[in-house]
């Protein structure tokens, strides 16, 4: 009975800073996003190779994080960690140039009501879905060389075809992302492993991940 409270604890304990990072970082992206929007930023770096730059660091920091995450110090990865917020928040302050800002906020609070369903499915789901990892990863991976490939052909249907699947991908890979992290709070949670800090990162991805799928599907495009 001990044993089960401290796990329950521990596993409350790593959610809640989970999402709390999870938050912050998605704060960090908004007021960085409409600031970048507003002061002009994005159409400084429209007019040069700066968006290109600004996606070049977006995958460093990403793969930084992902292969050198147990060797980062804590201090290390939580500077990686915002440091992409920013980054991604620059990167996706060009929606507001695409759709109505009315659309935009909607959309943001249906993508949470579906992240946080999603979410809880993982959560709760006695199934295992490590199982279906390898079909997510497949099927992402063969969508973002379809994306780049339609980026030259400019398909309209197949932009369509794709936010689908990889909409629904991304409500399995959260669900998946969920599972994985109270898996781990149940292996045993100590706050210097950084595990929020990752479970955090990766629940970003996704959230933001869905939010655009959403948005490209349903969001209203300025006139």
């Amino acid at each position: 009975m001990e044993g089960q409270v401290i796990q329950e604890k521990g596993e409350i304990s790593l959610f809640t800073k989970v999402f709390i990072w999870m938050f912050m970082g998605l704060f960090a992206t908004g007021i960085v996003s409409w600031f970048a929007y507003t002061s002009g930023i994005v159409e400084s770096l429209a007019y040069g190779a700066g968006f290109t730059v600004v996606a070049i660091i977006e995958i460093v920091v990403v793969i930084v994080f992902s292969l050198f995450f147990r060797k980062l110090p804590p201090i290390g990865a939580s500077i990686l960690f915002f440091l992409y917020a920013v980054i991604n928040g620059i990167s996706l302050s060009t929606i507001f140039y695409c759709f109505e800002l009315n659309s935009i906020i909607i959309v943001f609070f249906a993508s949470a009501a579906v992240f946080a369903l999603t979410g809880l499915f993982g959560y709760v789901t006695k199934a295992d879905l490590s199982k279906f990892w390898p079909i997510f990863f497949v099927t992402l991976i063969v969508g973002v060389v379809v994306s780049v490939i339609n980026i030259f052909i400019g398909n309209g249907y197949i932009d369509i075809i794709l936010s689908w699947v990889l909409l629904l991908t991304f409500f399995g890979i959260t669900a998946y992302d969920m599972q994985k992290i109270k898996r781990m709070a149940q292996a045993g949670y100590d706050a210097s492993q950084k595990l929020h800090i990752y479970g955090a990162m990766e629940l970003y991805l996704d959230f933001i991940n869905i939010f655009l799928r959403i948005l490209s599907l349903f969001g209203k495009r300025k006139d």
